[in-house]
């Protein structure tokens, strides 16, 4: 394998946690999230001969494809470099090869977006390692909608874009809200009297592939149904409760439902929003607690170990806001907790958890954190 003359490099790419905003990205709705400080860091050194070459640290596997002949997508985690790489080439982006060393603290299936994370930090690594001076001139969101490209093409998950937005775009201290349909966004800082925690419930996230695309399935019939009525909707941001109501005998119970959800929850993301640039506790607490119901009732994407953890942070004082979070079926829930509850709330769930769920509970406190990026040149 032929080594070029650079020295090695890092490059990071962040998981995110969306605070609000759940299932409203491919509706081009609202969503708030924050890329946070668990990661996924690629030690890279270059080479020249257009092969990359990686080993995960923890699991010593290793994934290898060549740049000159990507191929087809092999069902395996590589996948999700060699799409990156693929739509980068098809844009003009030069990529070059590299032997990588894959390091990450960011759960697997947990509804944090490990999946984007290796695609931004992928698409970094290709990028650095064709020239490392290159970086300097990224379109951050161009780079995350690559990235999408490649999940939704290449690896086949319909995803939207909020989860490669989040890590690549994300500002330190900051959520993010973004607008999925004119892609404008804007920062919205976390007051430093909260803490945001991630409670991981320990149930790897199920039957999220085929669910997920029903879902989005049953939005987009909703969305021509009401065309169908004449509604002038292109997406269901566009659409109102009145609307759906107007048209739930043609909807029919279960698509009335999902669209509903989606409706109330762009309203509640752009509600939350500017509560989180006010303080107001009360209405955090909220409208957390109304997107959790809608995401377990009329969504129907929650689960009893999400359920669970939700209710004990409900009831820990100094929980300020509590949901889950994520595509769902499993993974984690987000909360807003005072800055001297942390401890308290660990501890309600690590003695209150397990009898409940018969799992442990991870329990992160996380920091807001910039978006990927090259770390450091190593000697």
């Amino acid at each position: 394998m032929g080594a070029a003359s650079v020295d090695r490099l890092v490059v990071r790419a962040p998981g995110r946690v969306n605070l609000i905003g759940e299932h409203t990205d491919y509706n081009q709705g609202y969503v708030l999230p924050v890329a946070i400080n668990l990661e996924i860091r690629l030690e890279v050194a270059p080479t020249t001969d257009h092969v990359v070459d990686i080993r995960t640290e923890s699991t010593d596997e290793r994934g290898q494809f060549q740049l000159d002949a990507i191929g087809s997508r092999r069902g395996q985690w590589i996948d999700y470099v060699a799409g990156v790489a693929l739509v980068l080439q098809q844009a003009g982006v030069p990529t070059g090869g590299f032997v990588g060393r894959l390091t990450s603290n960011l759960p697997m299936s947990a509804g944090l977006s490990s999946s984007a994370a290796l695609e931004l930090v992928s698409a970094w690594a290709l990028m650095v390692a064709a020239d490392p001076g290159a970086v300097d001139s990224i379109d951050r969101m161009q780079l995350a909608l690559l990235c999408q490209r490649a999940e939704n093409g290449y690896v086949g998950v319909n995803s939207g874009l909020m989860d490669q937005f989040a890590s690549s775009c994300g500002v330190a201290g900051n959520a993010l809200l973004l607008d999925c349909r004119s892609l404008d966004y804007r920062k919205v800082p976390i007051p430093s009297t909260m803490r945001v925690v991630v409670v991981d419930t320990g149930t790897a996230r199920r039957l999220v592939s085929s669910e997920y695309n029903a879902r989005r399935a049953e939005c987009e019939r909703g969305v021509t149904l009401l065309k169908a009525r004449g509604e002038h909707v292109a997406s269901l941001r566009d659409a109102t409760v009145g609307m759906l109501d107007a048209a739930r005998a043609e909807l029919g119970d279960v698509t009335y439902r999902r669209c509903r959800h989606v409706v109330e929850e762009n309203e509640r993301t752009l509600a939350a929003a500017a509560a989180l640039e006010t303080g107001d506790a009360a209405a955090l607490g909220d409208l957390f607690a109304a997107s959790h119901a809608s995401l377990r009732d009329l969504y129907e994407v929650s689960s009893d170990e999400l359920d669970a953890a939700v209710e004990i942070a409900r009831s820990t004082p100094g929980v300020i806001a509590t949901r889950m979070t994520g595509a769902g079926f499993g993974g984690c829930t987000v909360n807003l907790v005072e800055a001297g509850a942390v401890d308290r709330l660990r501890s309600a769930l690590q003695t209150q958890y397990k009898p409940r769920a018969g799992l442990e509970a991870r329990i992160y406190e996380v920091a807001a954190v910039d978006g990927a990026g090259l770390v450091e040149r190593a000697a």
